[in-house]
This record gives structure tokens, C-alpha cells and sequence, in this order.
């Protein structure tokens, strides 16, 4: 008889900054057994207790053979991979014959006022629809809003330069947008693949799940809140800092044109601002997030800002 529970588990990114917190709760609960997809000879380091299978991208073949005998596939992949990169990941996984697919990690993809502004965010709509027309995978979409330790430790990215004081509010600072850290994704990926397939004496199970986008969330808040816990971290008030302000929609079309002439911080501007506007497209809590059913814990932002302000100074924008 079929285990009614996901053991084997397959990563794309598993080295990388959200990947191996996914990796690492995954191992922590003890349910699973953790393979990384590998590029031939890839050094990246794995967490320990992850299995490698190197894959060659150009060869399908070698991403059906490493899926073969995965019960769910994880999908994070850095915003430059190569166009196509996860369609072939989701066909190969079809033909293998892996059934849960977890993918998107970013704001919210069905809103479509959003998507259309924001072309990175036009594949996620499309991974969705083909594996639907595959048909041999079903999909769980997590909406996180942006990440809260990276995005804040960039400037162009919430407004806010943690290193030289200062910070650039969006219209008045005021909207608020959700959120999540790593470790909360981790948390989050890790509940959902440590739920039963079909339900057990409740309805919190995966076929509930299947082929939705479903949200969750560390913090729902604004850049003003955002500075409040910066000023507690750096023990600083808000007159040490200058702060000026910008329309959301005039940030939004220049870091665009910017993005258009090569400007790396242009894309960033373009890509943060659009989910500041008024409309309230960056906020995804309303929409009913599945933080309790997964048990998920309320975090504290300020030692999130404090992860934030050490990539500020050691690892910024990497």
C-alpha cells in the first residue's frame, strides 16, 4: 500500500540562499530523504545530509534519470537563469513521474494588474499553465512577497540605505507589503511537504493544496515600519537620517527606463516599487495566508533587520 506521506524530495538551488533553508528544515523533520539537482561540476555547497545528482541543463535526459523515484520536486532558481530553465525542469519531472512540484516564492502572481507590469513575474503564470497541460504534476505556488534580509539590505530595493542613512519613501511610506525570511519559507516548505497526501481526521492535506497558489508571510508592513526597526537595530533616530520621498509611479517608470539601458539598479527599482503602489498589490495577507494551518511561528523583524544589516556590510546584493 502507498505511503499516504512525501519521503523523497528533489531541489533545484538547494545551495542557494532560500534553497538551503528549504533543505535544512526539510532534513530537520526528519521525514524526508533531500536530493540536490547539481550542475556537473558544481562546487556549491550543500547542507549536510543533502544527496547531490549532478545534471547536465542541455540534456533532459539526465534531469529525468535524477528525478526518477522523487515524490516532489522544489524549484528555486536565481533571476538570471537561462530562458527555459524550469519549463524543462517541470516536463522532465512529468516524465519521471514526480506528482508535487512547489515553485514561484515571490509576490502575488495572480494578480494580473501586477504580472503585467512586471514582465519576471509573466513565467510564473506560465510554469502554472504547462504543468496543468502536462497533466502528471500537480503544483503548490507560494506567494512570499519579496524576501525581507535580502530585499531590505539592498537600497533600490525598499528605499532604505541601512550602510549611509538614508532612505527614499515611496509616495508616503505608508503602504504596507508582505514579506517573508528564509527561514520562515524553510519552515513553510517543510510543513507543507510534512502534511498527508489525502486527508487523516482533518482537511489539512495536500490534495487541498494541489494546483493553487497559496501565501504566506513573516511581516506585513510598510517602509515606515521597516525604518522603526531599523532605528531600534542601529540604535539611531529618525533625525540621524535623511529621508526624502518620490512618487511610486514616477520611481517605477524611471527605474524602467533604467532597467531597459543595462542599469542592474534600475531593475530592482522598477521591480520593489510596483508592489508599493497604492493599490495594494503587495499585500497578500488579506488574501489569507496557511501561516496556522503549517504552525508557522510570528517572527520578530528586528532580528531580521539585524540579518539584513550584515549583508549590508558583508554580502550586499549577492
Amino acid at each position: 500500500m502507498a505511503s499516504n506521506y512525501i519521503t523523497n524530495v528533489a531541489i533545484v538551488g538547494a545551495g542557494g540562499n532560500s534553497g538551503s533553508f528549504m533543505a535544512e528544515a526539510l532534513l530537520k523533520t526528519g521525514k524526508h530523504t533531500v536530493t540536490a539537482l547539481t550542475r556537473e561540476g558544481s562546487t556549491t555547497k550543500l547542507p549536510e545530509g543533502v544527496i547531490s545528482k549532478p545534471i547536465d541543463y542541455s540534456k533532459t535526459e539526465t534531469i529525468v534519470e535524477a528525478l526518477k523515484g522523487q515524490e516532489a520536486l522544489i524549484i528555486t532558481l536565481p533571476g538570471q537563469a537561462p530562458e527555459g530553465t524550469e519549463l524543462n525542469l517541470v516536463t522532465a519531472a512529468a516524465e519521471a513521474g514526480v506528482k508535487w512540484i512547489l515553485n514561484d516564492w515571490c509576490p502575488d502572481t495572480q494578480n494580473e494588474e501586477l504580472v503585467a507590469d512586471v514582465p519576471i513575474f509573466q513565467p510564473k503564470v506560465a510554469i502554472r499553465k504547462a504543468i496543468a497541460e502536462l497533466g502528471k504534476s500537480n503544483y503548490i505556488s507560494i506567494s512570499t512577497g519579496f524576501w525581507y534580509e535580502w530585499s531590505l539590505a539592498i537600497p533600490a530595493a525598499f528605499g532604505i540605505d541601512l550602510l549611509n542613512r538614508t532612505a527614499v519613501l515611496f509616495d508616503e511610506g505608508d503602504v504596507k507589503i508582505t514579506t517573508s525570511t528564509w527561514p520562515q519559507v524553510g519552515r513553510a516548505v517543510a510543513g507543507i511537504l510534512s502534511l498527508p497526501i489525502k486527508a487523516e481526521g482533518s482537511e489539512a492535506c495536500l490534495e487541498n493544496l494541489k494546483n493553487e497558489v497559496v501565501y504566506i508571510k513573516s511581516f506585513t508592513v510598510s517602509q515606515k515600519d521597516m525604518l522603526e526597526s531599523v532605528y531600534r537595530v542601529t540604535g539611531t533616530k529618525e533625525a540621524d537620517w535623511t529621508i526624502t520621498k518620490e512618487s511610486s509611479s514616477e520611481r517605477f517608470a524611471k527605474g524602467t527606463q533604467e532597467m531597459y539601458g543595462g542599469s542592474r539598479e534600475g531593475f530592482a527599482k522598477m521591480l520593489y516599487t510596483r508592489v508599493f503602489y497604492p493599490d495594494g498589490c503587495g499585500d497578500i495577507e488579506h488574501k489569507g495566508t496557511i501561516n496556522d494551518l503549517l504552525g508557522l511561528p510570528t517572527e520578530d523583524i528586528d532580528a531580521a533587520t539585524w540579518v539584513a544589516l550584515d549583508r549590508a556590510k558583508f554580502v550586499p546584493w549577492h
